[in-house]
């Protein structure tokens, strides 16, 4: 069983404590690439987190059973089959979202993120604690991801949700926000550049906040109540 003090700590750890994206800076190929707007991020960031779920607990479930010699090809092959069943399924039912995100699908496979989790994580820990600490990377992930997509799509088209009719077809077109109405764009926002720029904000935003709550953190301690 799984204390709600250790569900909360996972959480904390994935999301914001050691955030794959902002903190361990992994995984910044995909990361960069996919986050031209908030629909491409979004269903790259779910899928990524589907992937880590279902491997973290197949791996902390066989963790006992694999020697350690050949440990890291069993856990890429869990995981490439895991991706595969992904592709397939993305291919089956949104096949347009399917074709923009295009390799970065099958590159989750060689995703650093997956396999460190794995490695680090699953292969020590129960299933569950497995499940819940990978589903909280991923979800740690997906948050960056979606807020980058929405910065770059925001400076660069004025829109967001650009693209959601490629996940629900040509109904969902009327729900993309026109939030900047008649604005023509900054190119450079949905260039490679503007991602790299984009990011080094939020690392820097993260940096700035974790300074402030180590210092008031300090002073807490220095002056007590």
């Amino acid at each position: 069983m799984m204390t709600m003090s250790e569900f909360r700590s996972l959480f904390h750890n994935g999301l914001i404590k050691q955030n794959t994206g902002l903190v361990q800076l992994l995984g910044l190929c995909p990361l960069l690439a996919i986050s031209s707007n908030v629909i491409n991020a979004l269903s790259l960031g779910l899928a990524t987190t589907l992937v880590m779920a279902a491997s973290s607990g197949a791996v902390s479930g066989i963790r006992n059973f694999v020697p350690n010699e050949i440990r890291i090809p069993v856990f890429v092959l869990i995981i490439a089959a895991l991706v595969t069943v992904i592709d397939l399924a993305m291919n089956a039912f949104v096949h347009p979202l399917y074709l923009v995100l295009g390799i970065f699908i099958p590159l989750i496979t060689t995703n650093c993120i997956v396999l460190a989790r794995a490695e680090a994580f699953a292969a020590k820990n129960r299933p569950l604690h497995s499940v819940v600490d990978a589903v909280a990377m991923g979800l740690g992930l997906t948050l960056v991801l979606v807020v980058l997509g929405a910065i770059r799509e925001l400076a660069g088209q004025g829109t967001l949700l650009s693209g959601i009719d490629l996940a629900f077809g040509e109904a969902a077109k009327g729900w993309v926000l026109q939030v900047l109405p008649g604005y023509h764009g900054f190119l450079l926002a949905i260039l490679p550049p503007g991602a790299f720029l984009a990011l080094g904000v939020l690392i820097a935003a993260n940096n700035w906040k974790t300074a402030r709550a180590e210092q008031r953190a300090r002073v807490a301690v220095l002056v007590p109540a």
